[in-house]
């Protein structure tokens, strides 16, 4: 059974950094990318990051460039999301992803159960 377990929410002022932690297990197919997603409340899910298991290439949102980096290590297979300069805006639940496949619209079947992170102003 695959599970994705975050975590590093919380709650930080603006300007600050939080750094969030994906560690993944049970997994039955060939990993092609780890992803991060995020909700707001009232929002649809979005695309934040993902990075290719293998070549270790990032595509990030428009938002996030710049200020947020997402990594991985193989050998635990865990992905990591360092988030700099927060902004009010970054608040959301921060989901974890394992993917199949490379690209848009980055689909994924799994999940793990999400981290709160809250930005204060």
């Amino acid at each position: 059974q695959v599970q994705l377990v975050e975590s590093g929410g919380g709650l930080a002022q603006a300007g600050a950094s939080l750094r969030l932690s994906c560690a993944a297990s049970g997994l039955t197919f060939r990993l092609v990318a780890m992803a991060w997603f995020r909700q707001a409340r009232g929002k649809e899910r979005e695309f934040v990051a993902a990075i290719h298991w293998d070549s270790g290439v990032t595509v990030y949102t428009d938002s996030v460039k710049g200020r947020f980096t997402i990594s991985r290590d193989n050998a635990r297979i865990a992905v990591y999301l360092q988030m700099n300069t927060l902004k009010s805006e970054d608040t959301a639940v921060y989901y974890c992803a394992a993917l199949r496949a490379w690209g848009e619209p980055w689909p994924s079947r799994y999940w793990g159960q999400g981290t709160q992170v809250t930005v204060s102003s």
